[in-house]
């Protein structure tokens, strides 16, 4: 469990060192370089993501005594563990990011989409309807829950993936030693 608190843990601290370079780099306050800060983030959020649950999986697994086994079921729980932990202080970073830090990042949230829905050229009453709706995502309270629950199932998809790799097979593991 400590394990997989220290990783998960890490792995929003990096997430979150993320989010302050690109405050600091502007583009969490402009509304033209929202985009491309969003890929930015979605690109190091996935390779702190992969590498986060690799390291975090083969620690845990080196804490595993080497005549017991450590098959796909084990790492999958591991991975699982450091995916809650990391979303679960993610979501809390991002409530205390949207509503302290930056609280103006919710509105630039609101007005990035809408003028991605004005590009479309939708009706403005269509508009309108869904800007009330981003409103109520954006908000930090919301963001935060959303935010725990897609990034868990998303890290949990993740883990799906890697405890594949991580696994030790059975074949790896030294046979009992027999006492008479």
């Amino acid at each position: 469990m400590k394990t997989s608190l220290t990783y998960g843990a890490g792995m929003a601290l990096a997430g979150a060192l993320l989010v302050f370079v690109l405050y600091f780099l502007g583009f969490h306050s402009d509304v033209e370089r929202l985009p491309v800060g969003q890929k930015i983030q979605m690109i190091g959020g996935t390779v702190i993501l992969a590498g986060g649950l690799i390291f975090g999986i083969r620690a845990r697994r080196a804490e595993t005594p080497p005549e017991e086994p450590f098959g796909y079921g084990r790492a999958l729980g591991a991975g699982t563990l450091i995916a809650l932990f990391s979303s679960l202080f993610g979501a809390i970073f991002s409530y205390i990011y949207s509503a302290f830090i930056n609280p103006a990042f919710p509105e630039l949230m609101v007005r990035s989409e809408v003028a991605k829905l004005e590009a479309q050229n939708l009706a403005p009453e269509a508009i309108e309807g869904a800007e009330k709706f981003i409103r109520m995502m954006s908000s930090p309270a919301a963001s935060m829950v959303f935010g725990f629950i897609i990034g868990f199932v998303m890290s949990f998809i993740a883990a799906l993936i890697v405890a594949a790799f991580i696994r030790r097979p059975a074949s790896d593991v030294p046979p009992p030693i027999a006492t008479a």
